[in-house]
C-alpha cells in the first residue's frame, strides 16, 4: 500500500464457472507479473526509454499489455465483505463515499479529462465463510491465507456479480473486524490470471482501510493497476524514513503527500501526454516554456510542453517540468521547476524515480510535509542548478503569461 450503482440488469445469476477455476489462485504473486506484450508504442525518441522486465519498469517505448491502459472509460465494481465474527458498523455506501468519487476525480484531473474511473458499488455486504481471524490479514502476507481470502471472496459473490463487465476489482474488507490489518491494504496480481464469468482476473485491490481511510490511498493503489511503481524507500526493518526518493511529489510516493499529482513521465507512460507536449533536449542549450503538469488544459484543450527530458545514459534519463498549486497539487509546499532522475532497470520500490533537491541545506513545511528535505526541491525564478553526476545545467528565468516557466536546459558539453 504506501459510486455510483452499476447500470439495471448488469449483475445477474449465471452458470457458475466450477471450483476448478480456482486452482490458479494457488500461485499469487504479491509484486507482479511477468513482463507482458508490447502494445502500444508511441514514436520514437532519443529521449524514450525502452521498457524492460522489472517489475512495473518505466520504460516507455511499448505498454505492458498485461495491465489496462487508462486512455479509455474503465469499470471498476467495489464489493464489500463482512465476517462471521463481526457485525459491521458501517454501511457500504459510507465505505464507498471514503473512496469515491474522490479518486475518479483525482484521476479526471491527472489525465486532462482524458480518463474516466467509472465505480460500480455493491450495495451490500457479501458474507465471508470464515472469521477475520483465519486469513491472518498483514502487511506482509503469507501467500497461501491471501489464496484463501481471495479464493472465498470471489466465490462467494461470483453468484451476482458478472466480472466479465468490469476492468478493475476492489475488494474492501469490514475494516471494524478484529483480524483485519489496515496495512495490509494491496494490489495483489496473479501470476496465473483467473477465469471467471469468461474474462482473466489478473489482479485485485484488497483493501482493509479504516473509516476514514487514508488519503489518497485507492488512487495510489489503482495506479499499480496502470503499472506504476511505487516510488517510496522500505527500510529494511520498516523503521525510519519512507519517503527519501521523492518526498510528496507523486502519489505513488506517499499518498500523504502535499503534492500527488502524478509526474510527467508516469502521464507520458499512461498516454495522457504525447510527444507533441514532451521535449527531447539534445545538443546545444535549448530554451523551454512548461506549463505546469498539475495545470487543467486551456479553454480550446491545449496542454502545450508539460515535460522535458534529457538523455544521461543507456537506462536513465533526467525529466523536468513545472509544478504549480492547482489541480491535485493545490496544497502544495512549494511552486517551481522540479527536477527528478528516472531508471528504466529499477523496480518498484528500489528506487525508479529520485527527485533532485536543487536546495539541498533547507528544507520547508516541517509541520505538513511526509519528508520536509524535498519540500523545497524546486527551482524558483531566477535561480541555476547544475545536476550532480549529469553536467545538466538548469536555470529558471521568469513566468508566461500563462504561468508557465521560461527554463534553459544546458546538456553537458560532449568533446
Amino acid at each position: 500500500m504506501r459510486g455510483q450503482q452499476p447500470p439495471g440488469g448488469v449483475e445477474r445469476p449465471r452458470l457458475r464457472t466450477g471450483a476448478a477455476a480456482f486452482t490458479a489462485f494457488a500461485a499469487l504473486a504479491a509484486t507482479g507479473l511477468v513482463a507482458g506484450p508490447a502494445v502500444g508504442a508511441p514514436s520514437a525518441s532519443p529521449c524514450t526509454l525502452p521498457r524492460t522486465g522489472a517489475h512495473h519498469s518505466l520504460g516507455l517505448d511499448t505498454w505492458n499489455g498485461s495491465y489496462p491502459r487508462p486512455t479509455r472509460a474503465l469499470d471498476a465494481v467495489m464489493i464489500f465483505l463482512s465476517f462471521p465474527d463481526s457485525e459491521p458498523l458501517t454501511t457500504p455506501a459510507e465505505l464507498a463515499a471514503d473512496h469515491f468519487p474522490a479518486t475518479s476525480e483525482y484521476f479526471d484531473r491527472a489525465s486532462y479529462g482524458r480518463f474516466e474511473l467509472r465505480p460500480h458499488v455493491r450495495s451490500d455486504w457479501t458474507p465471508m465463510p470464515r472469521e477475520s481471524g483465519a486469513y491472518d490479514i498483514q502487511r506482509d502476507w503469507d501467500s497461501g491465507k491471501r489464496a484463501a481470502y481471495l479464493r472465498d471472496a470471489i466465490a462467494a459473490v461470483d453468484a451476482r456479480v458478472d466480472f466479465s463487465l468490469y476492468d478493475i476489482v476492489y475488494l474492501v474488507a469490514d475494516p471494524d473486524a478484529p483480524g483485519v490489518d489496515s496495512d495490509a491494504t494491496k494490489v495483489v496480481n496473479l501470476e496465473h490470471p483467473l477465469e471467471v464469468d469468461g474474462t482473466e482476473i489478473k489482479r485485485v485491490v484488497t483493501v482493509f482501510e479504516r473509516h476514514p481511510p487514508d488519503r489518497n490511498v485507492l488512487a495510489h493503489e489503482t495506479g499499480h493497476v496502470f503499472d506504476l511503481p511505487d516510488l517510496y524507500h522500505r527500510p529494511a526493518d520498516g523503521k525510519g524514513d519512507w519517503d527519501t526518493h521523492v518526498g510528496d511529489w507523486d502519489v505513488m510516493g506517499s499518498q500523504f503527500g502535499l503534492a500527488p499529482d502524478l509526474f510527467g513521465w508516469h502521464k507520458w507512460k499512461l498516454g495522457w501526454l504525447s510527444r507533441a507536449q514532451v521535449t527531447c533536449v539534445q545538443g546545444p542549450a535549448q530554451l523551454v516554456s512548461l506549463e505546469p503538469t498539475d495545470a487543467p488544459p486551456t479553454e480550446s484543450g491545449a496542454l502545450g510542453t508539460r515535460l522535458a527530458v534529457v538523455r544521461t545514459g543507456p537506462d536513465s534519463v533526467l525529466a523536468i517540468e513545472a509544478r504549480g498549486a492547482t489541480g491535485n497539487d493545490a496544497e502544495t509546499c512549494t511552486q517551481g521547476v522540479l527536477l527528478y532522475r528516472v531508471r528504466n532497470g529499477a523496480a518498484s520500490g528500489d528506487g525508479p524515480v529520485q527527485v533532485v533537491d536543487a536546495h539541498p541545506d533547507t528544507q520547508a513545511c516541517e509541520d505538513r510535509s511526509v519528508y520536509p528535505p524535498l519540500a523545497d526541491a524546486p527551482l524558483g525564478e531566477g535561480e541555476t542548478f547544475t545536476v550532480p553526476g549529469t553536467g545538466v545545467r538548469v536555470e529558471v528565468a521568469d513566468r508566461t503569461e500563462t504561468g508557465g516557466w521560461t527554463v534553459k536546459i544546458s546538456p553537458p558539453v560532449v568533446d
